[in-house]
């Protein structure tokens, strides 16, 4: 990881991440009735339960409206969710105002072109190592895992271990 990126890191107090193709493979799963299904992973999970327990804020702003993400969110302790933004500059303004965060505080994890506009206006861009090429040219730093394989979780540890939390909750687990 870059340098800068690591220092852009240690300022961040909210994470925000999308859904489909980040928490997510990208793949959508339809049954016969049309009900979606999604398959998360288990280690992008515990790394958000890890940031939030941090004190470091989760925050998801996606395109599309889904029950599966609302329940999953809620299960991880997650309650701001914003669905069904594909324009999500305002999502993110209502977050900055909400929080009273800077927009430097703030890292977002994206992965096509709907996730830009956010990308080039917070304080840490990330792409996950699928993303589109023209995304992954326009952030700081580019997960070497895809998303729905632990992407996610690479970065809730890179945010941990760059504000000097990670060792000491990763060694509580030995306790």
């Amino acid at each position: 990881m870059s340098t800068a990126a690591t220092e852009k890191a240690a300022r961040i107090r909210l994470l925000i991440v999308d859904i489909d193709g980040v928490l997510t493979d990208g793949g959508l799963q339809f049954d016969n009735r049309g009900e979606e299904y999604k398959t998360f992973n288990s280690l992008d999970g515990h790394g958000i339960r890890m940031l939030l327990d941090s004190g470091i804020e989760v925050a998801v702003i996606t395109g599309r409206q889904s029950a599966i993400v609302e329940h999953r969110m809620r299960e991880l302790g997650v309650s701001r969710i914003y669905q069904g933004h594909r324009d999500k500059l305002p999502a993110l303004a209502k977050l900055l105002a909400d929080t009273g965060l800077t927009s430097e505080a703030v890292a977002y994890v994206g992965d096509d072109l709907p996730d830009l506009k956010v990308m080039s206006r917070v304080g840490l861009a990330i792409a996950v190592q699928n993303a589109h090429a023209f995304v992954k040219q326009h952030c700081d730093l580019v997960t070497t895992l895809s998303g729905g394989q632990g992407a996610v979780r690479e970065v809730t540890d890179f945010l941990l271990d760059a504000q000097g939390l990670l060792e000491a909750r990763q060694r509580a687990y030995l306790e």
